[in-house]
């Protein structure tokens, strides 16, 4: 059997518009699958539709539809998205009216059966992440267009190529290589050099979007459309595996994909393959993401510039303190940011940056009170005293945390073209997740000379966030590099180089095959991505920081 070509064409909401006519028009593809959701984004639509009810998917995609939807009809492209969001059954509604409009017979389903804000009140939104078997049943019948709400990221993949291959629930290899070729697709032009540690290696200016060559094994080659930019090779496949990853264990609805199992391989200019993949039963329960809103929160950054930065920023957290006093918020965080330097030639390079932020659940506290303050300070605070803008009115911030519930707690439901309804079972093997023990560590490289310089000259990284917790997967470029890693980059290690995680648990897993030890890092982001806990809130560049960090590495690989 030929195998599936299944391309992506968006990573988040907003990525690039025009992707979806250039992969239809770019080469060969069989299915495009659009990723819009993530977990901040389930707040911003949950917010949203508090304002306008009928504002719960991405609006984007319906105008980038409207202008492809013909040539995807033409050339025979399933599409497949969850940018239904909150309101899939409404998306597909709009679809249709769509496709009346433009007079192109269009077959339209969805999938629901995710939304479980009921179930759990006080929050904004509750959803599970659903796996891919409704999205199968959907094409299947024939649709041509599935919408989805909250299923997995990687199920976008696995539901179509089991309804192309015929796989079934138990079919466990197969469904965790599809998986794994989902999560190398799933955030786009991260798998073809976008925000790669090695980027000057090739033409990253306007990346092309990734497509899949899914074989009936579950093996695939990742690629992307001949005279696109940027590039596949093994370094941008492993960076996109180790995203957003922990341990060796990858668990889904569908399969628990062993990630400790998948090899690596250049086919090509531009095609990597995936093979090896093993794959176990899913656990015996549904992750739910919970977003609700934490309170209120408001920061201003003042501008501190030429001598005495110290003593300056000393001079008016002072005056704050006192002038909060009254009413102080629940939380208050100050952070200087040493961006000055001595003797600089502009004004700009002469100054540093100190960033307060408060948190309430009152927004009168961190609104008013706060821009009362700072505006107060004008005439009376210390030399050259501006702020990068005046503080405004109080923001609500959004806290993320998931639960874990029982597959019937969710009427996982294909809603097909016809109108018919099919009910998805929940898998009926199920299996706890455990961690995996570590492999035996590769043989150390012998002694030799060392020079202190920055890690990032062996190795790269790639870092992100689920929940409040970070990751960072770092990678070896050869052998020998990680023979050095696997024994110098501890977790004891980790946390010298990362200040912020010295309190925090950190866990190492080891991946041999993929050269790489992938870090889990506890509660760095605090109650997630949308509570802002931290200069990069959601760990983006935490494994750019790691890799200027300094050590002492062997000359050799220098």
């Amino acid at each position: 059997m030929n195998p599936l070509r299944i391309g992506n064409f968006s990573g988040f909401y907003g990525d690039r518009s025009a992707a979806l006519r250039e992969m239809l028009t770019g080469g060969e593809v069989d299915v495009l699958t659009g990723d819009y959701l993530a977990e901040l984004t389930m707040l911003i639509l949950a917010r949203d539709r508090l304002k306008d009810p009928s504002a719960g998917y991405a609006r984007t995609f319906p105008r980038q539809l409207e202008d492809c939807l013909g040539l995807a009809r033409e050339r025979g492209v399933r599409i497949v998205t969850n940018a239904g969001g909150l309101d899939p059954a409404g998306l597909a509604g709009e679809i249709r009216r769509l496709a009346d409009r433009l007079g192109i017979p269009v077959r339209v389903a969805h999938v629901e059966g995710d939304d479980l804000t009921a179930a759990h009140p006080g929050t904004l939104a509750a959803h599970a992440y659903l796996g891919g078997f409704g999205i199968t049943e959907c094409l299947r019948a024939g649709a041509d267009v599935v919408v989805t709400g909250r299923v997995t990221d990687a199920a976008l993949v696995t539901g179509p190529a089991a309804a192309h291959f015929g796989w079934r629930p138990d079919d466990h290899d197969a469904l965790a290589g599809a998986v794994v070729a989902g999560h190398v697709l799933e955030c786009g032009t991260q798998a073809t050099g976008g925000n790669y540690a090695f980027f000057t290696e090739g033409d990253v200016r306007r990346p092309g979007f990734p497509l899949a060559e899914i074989h009936a094994d579950g093996s695939s080659v990742i690629t992307k459309h001949p005279g696109t930019g940027g590039f596949v090779d093994v370094g941008t496949v492993t960076a996109q595996l180790l995203y957003e990853t922990g341990g060796a264990r990858y668990a889904g609805p569908d399969v628990t994909a062993r990630l400790d199992t998948v090899r690596l391989g250049l086919e090509g200019p531009d095609r990597v393959r995936i093979e090896g993949a093993r794959g176990e039963a899913p656990p015996p329960t549904l992750k739910v993401g919970l977003n609700r809103l934490g309170g209120f929160r408001n920061e201003v950054v003042f501008v501190l510039t030429g001598l005495g930065i110290e003593a300056k920023a000393a001079l008016v957290r002072e005056q704050l303190a006192d002038a909060l006093a009254k009413s102080p918020p629940r939380e208050v965080r100050w952070e200087l940011v040493r961006t000055d330097r001595a003797d600089a030639d502009t004004e700009e390079t002469a100054s540093a940056l100190l960033r307060l932020v408060v948190r309430d659940p009152d927004e009168r506290v961190v609104g008013r009170a706060l821009s009362g303050a700072a505006v107060e300070l004008a005439l009376a605070s210390y030399p050259g005293f501006h702020v990068l803008a005046p503080p405004g009115k109080g923001a609500p911030y959004g806290v993320f945390e998931d639960v874990y519930v029982p597959y019937v707690g969710a009427a996982h439901v294909a809603v097909l073209h016809d109108g018919r309804r099919i009910p998805v079972s929940p898998p009926q093997e199920t299996r706890p997740l455990a961690a995996v023990p570590d492999p035996p560590l590769p043989e150390p490289l012998p002694p030799g000379p060392t020079r202190r310089a920055p890690l990032g000259l062996v190795v790269g990284a790639r870092s992100g966030d689920k929940g409040g917790n970070a990751n960072v997967g770092v990678w070896a470029r050869s052998e020998d590099a990680w023979r050095w890693l696997a024994h110098t980059l501890t977790a004891d290690a980790f946390r010298r180089l990362i200040p912020e995680s010295r309190d925090l648990p950190v866990t190492r897993h080891l991946l041999p095959n993929l050269r790489a030890v992938n870090f889990v890092v506890e509660g760095i982001l605090g109650a997630g991505v949308a509570a802002q806990a931290r200069f990069d809130p959601q760990a983006k560049a935490l494994g750019e920081w790691l890799r200027s960090r300094h050590l002492d590495i062997p000359e050799a690989l220098l």
